[in-house]
């Protein structure tokens, strides 16, 4: 039957058809095959003659059977060129590398309608030089698109192509949004909870650098602090000259040139105020002296004159498996003393972030030491409690509700003097306002988009040396 439908049995002549099946036992099949040509009885027909093709076994200008050809798809999908054509070759099947890549950029792609709810994120084709899109179905996790670039304008010219998006699932990118305003005016954005708390934890972290003073200061009559190190006497001394400098009226350049240092250094010291707010905590990795920490301290505070080769083997007899050397700088190092080292900002900032069920008694006992000690920390801490309760609640779609609430939570903290920083952010949240509190009030979240891009770095690393965008986008919308 050709291209016009009619039925015809007129034989025009017979050719022989080679075709590689998917193997027997490990051994390599190939199906000979002796066809027909036809020819066609209407004479307006195009195609006067024709090849015939049995169902399911042949088609036109193939190869391979359809089975085999499917097998080589799966695995040029799963693992691309030469590792797919490996594995084949050890179930009876040679191809080269090339020729799985061609047979998988033969397949067609996934023909799936546009949902209602989509997620879009980026990813990498070079980092820092050329990114891409992903588009997903927000409820099914389906790879709907791969696009060249992360702009707003592609974002916009495919939501313009595919009109029906009614929700779109996206980063705080003002690219997307803008593209999604653009494109889909009448779709719902929502904002990923996860990167609005990465915002927040990040305006936390400000706030606990600019009051490290607070916190890692000694109390009075404990004693005079450790005694500083090196870089952070350096660090004053930088700090003081710089400023120094400022008030005399000197420009960022004419610092540069007198101290020797370069343009982001001067920046970054001339906008802190303190010295502590450059200055970093001692950063130690865990040792194997750490699982007898308690017990040193307390032998110390029974006889604070004891050798400490003498401590050496009584931890030796508890399971102790390292040497001389490090349990002494250990010592040196003053792990080992009664009070815990002041906390870095970042690991106050995580005790700060952190529900307090999943926080250590010991940890929380000097989270409340240092908050207590630093009024700002502690409405940082307050202001991060309540938000985290709005962030958890039922997202039940109530938009009033949540919107009523994230503008009271924004209004508390612009009129709080005591945090800059989060002020900051709650500006950044009038931005991106609509999406924020879509994300507070709607179950969706991008977090399906994310794991996806999580998968597209192991599909590039498999295609290193061949990952075109081509053959990039193949794969992720048939992986």
């Amino acid at each position: 039957m050709p291209a016009c439908g009619t039925v015809t049995r007129k034989v025009h002549g017979y050719y022989r058809r080679r075709l590689a099946d998917t193997p027997a036992g490990g051994t390599a099949v190939v199906l000979v095959l002796t066809l027909r040509r036809l020819v066609c009885p209407n004479l307006d027909c195009p195609r006067q003659t024709f090849h015939e093709q049995i169902p399911r076994l042949t088609e036109r200008y193939a190869r391979r059977t359809p089975p085999l050809a499917q097998l080589v798809g799966a695995f040029a999908i799963a693992l691309a060129g030469r590792a797919a054509a490996s594995l084949l070759a050890a179930t009876g099947v040679v191809l080269s590398g090339t020729a799985v890549l061609a047979a998988l950029m033969a397949l067609p792609d996934p023909a799936t309608p546009v949902p209602e709810a989509i997620g879009v994120d980026d990813f990498a084709l070079k980092r820092s030089h050329r990114y891409a899109t992903v588009i997903i179905d927000a409820i099914t996790h389906q790879r709907l698109a791969v696009l060249d670039g992360r702009l707003a304008v592609t974002l916009e010219s495919w939501l313009k192509a595919h009109p029906g998006v009614k929700l779109i699932c996206r980063d705080r990118s003002t690219a997307y949004a803008a593209g999604s305003r653009e494109g889909a005016p009448l779709a719902v954005q929502v904002a990923d909870r996860w990167h609005v708390w990465k915002n927040l934890v990040e305006a936390v972290e400000k706030t606990a650098i600019a009051h490290r003073a607070c916190f890692s200061d000694p109390d009075p009559g404990r004693g005079a602090a450790r005694a500083e190190g090196p870089s952070a006497q350096r660090t004053r001394t930088r700090h003081k000259a710089v400023h120094a400098l400022l008030s005399q009226g000197a420009s960022h350049g004419q610092i540069m040139r007198q101290l020797h240092l370069s343009r982001n250094t001067v920046k970054r010291y001339a906008a802190a105020e303190r010295a502590e707010q450059l200055i970093h905590g001692p950063k130690y990795s865990t040792t194997l002296v750490d699982p007898f920490r308690d017990y040193l301290r307390q032998r110390c505070a029974q006889e604070p004159a004891v050798p400490t080769w003498t401590l050496l083997g009584e931890i030796k007899a508890m399971g102790y498996q390292g040497g001389s050397t490090l349990l002494y700088r250990y010592f040196e190092q003053g792990r080992a003393d009664d009070e815990h080292p002041p906390p870095s900002p970042r690991r106050l900032t995580g005790w700060i972030t952190t529900d307090p069920a999943g926080l250590t008694p010991s940890k929380q006992t000097r989270l409340e030491h240092a908050l207590k000690r630093c009024p700002e920390l502690q409405a940082a801490a307050d202001h991060v409690r309540s938000f985290a309760a709005l962030l958890t609640a039922d997202h039940d779609g109530n938009l009033a509700e949540h919107t009523t609430r994230l503008d009271a939570w924004i209004h508390q903290v612009r009129d709080d003097p005591a945090v800059p920083a989060l002020r900051s952010f709650a500006e950044g949240l009038l931005i991106d306002h609509d999406a924020v509190a879509a994300a507070l009030a709607l179950p969706h979240s991008n977090g399906a988009t994310e794991g996806v891009v999580n998968k597209i770095k192991l599909l590039k690393r498999q295609c290193y040396g061949r990952a075109g965008l081509p053959l990039l986008r193949k794969r992720i919308l048939l992986a």
